[in-house]
């Protein structure tokens, strides 16, 4: 008698639209554990705050965006619960509230596996599963500067991105065996764009001649990023502006209004990242671990303009320290730093340099191939 053949194991992914790395580190996870391993695994995606917390908890992806707006208090509420003892208080403070809601994720998702790629759900959801105790993996999406809600010790795996971020997980009561040191998920078309600089450069209309400028702000256009603009248009920089305004409706049509006198072209949200990143010589950009991660593996130099206080004040040491960029958060320094490698182009080409290597393009293909072991598959 044949026997049956064994259920495939089922991935669990939980993220929350709470900025715009969590979703594509999980999106860029799953493509990677499709391109290793075909057909022998299912996976899903639950965003944790929106589909299961309780009022007021699954209004958070309507929260964040307008606390970010806010540094100070932002920063003031990430450093009052950042520590190993402090997060765990807050934690036991909330877990009658979300007890239910975590069980219910838990009993209406099962799976042989969660990978958690947010901070937020690490202690309640393994505190949810009990005695029932399938495999629980974190995939850390913040680069240098990780908070303490990343890590639990009851957790399985961690993978962490940076030495930094493991040397924090270590002093959070993790154990050596605990924690890899992999990467940050991007997605596969990053690490696989082709065409060459000159043919991506035609076929998005962007001039042969000139340096190029790619100015991005995440997928919400959030930073000052149209003042970054104006300034570089203000002083006549010989310089072709490709600025990327994502879903920022009011900043395109502001930059649209405002009569650029350079050489630009505006976009709002776009799918062509990678190709171009790829065609550009320069890139303008907050301090997002996912877009400074995108940079490194085109070997872009990078000016820094703005950052969220508390997770990402790590990324710009992380940049600077390594040569592969600056801090600019005043327009006027961002003037400063691209004349200066405009000036003086083998400058930037050691910017560039330390940029590539600081790249880790096979990152999320690794960080599959450590997520196919916790769950028994072989290549």
């Amino acid at each position: 008698m044949t026997q049956p053949r064994p259920r495939p194991p089922h991935i669990l992914f939980l993220y929350s639209d709470t900025g715009g790395g969590h979703r594509s580190a999980a999106e860029a996870i799953i493509e990677a554990i499709q391109l290793e391993f075909p057909g022998q695994a299912t996976t899903e995606m639950v965003d944790v705050f929106r589909q299961y917390a309780p009022r007021p908890l699954n209004y958070a992806p309507e929260i964040y965006p307008v606390l970010t707006r806010m540094p100070r208090m932002w920063s003031m509420g990430y450093r009052v619960i950042d520590g190993r003892w402090r997060v765990r208080n807050l934690y036991y403070a909330v877990w009658p509230y979300v007890r239910t809601s975590m069980q219910r994720l838990l009993r209406e998702h099962p799976s042989d596996m969660v990978v958690s790629v947010h901070q937020l759900p690490n202690f309640p959801v393994v505190w949810a599963m009990g005695r029932e105790r399938r495999r629980f993996v974190t995939v850390v999406t913040d680069m240098v500067s990780t908070h303490a809600a990343w890590f639990n010790p009851r957790a399985d795996l961690v993978i962490v991105p940076t030495e930094q971020a493991k040397e924090r997980a270590l002093a959070m009561g993790l154990v050596p065996d605990q924690v890899r040191v992999v990467g940050m998920p991007v997605a596969e078309k990053f690490t696989s764009a082709t065409g060459s600089r000159d043919e991506l450069r035609a076929e998005f209309g962007w001039p042969q001649n000139q340096p190029v400028v790619l100015l991005v702000g995440g997928g919400d256009g959030m930073g000052p990023l149209g003042q970054s603009v104006k300034a570089i248009d203000a002083v006549g920089l010989p310089v072709h502006l490709a600025v990327v305004c994502g879903r920022n409706l009011k900043l395109r049509a502001d930059l649209e209004a405002h009569n650029l006198r350079l050489s630009h072209s505006l976009y709002g949200f776009v799918r062509e990242m990678p190709e171009m990143m790829r065609a550009a010589d320069v890139i303008v950009t907050k301090a997002g671990p996912g877009t400074i991660s995108e940079a490194f593996i085109a070997g872009l130099p990078i000016i820094l303009y703005s950052r969220l206080p508390g997770q990402e004040d790590g990324n710009v040491s992380y940049v600077v320290d390594e040569g592969a960029g600056v801090w600019a958060p005043e327009p006027a320094q961002v003037v400063s730093t691209l004349s200066g490698w405009l000036a003086n182009p083998a400058a930037r080409e050691q910017v560039a340099a330390a940029s590539s290597r600081l790249a880790r393009p096979k990152a999320t293909r690794q960080i599959a191939r450590l997520l196919a072991e916790q769950v028994g598959l072989t290549e």
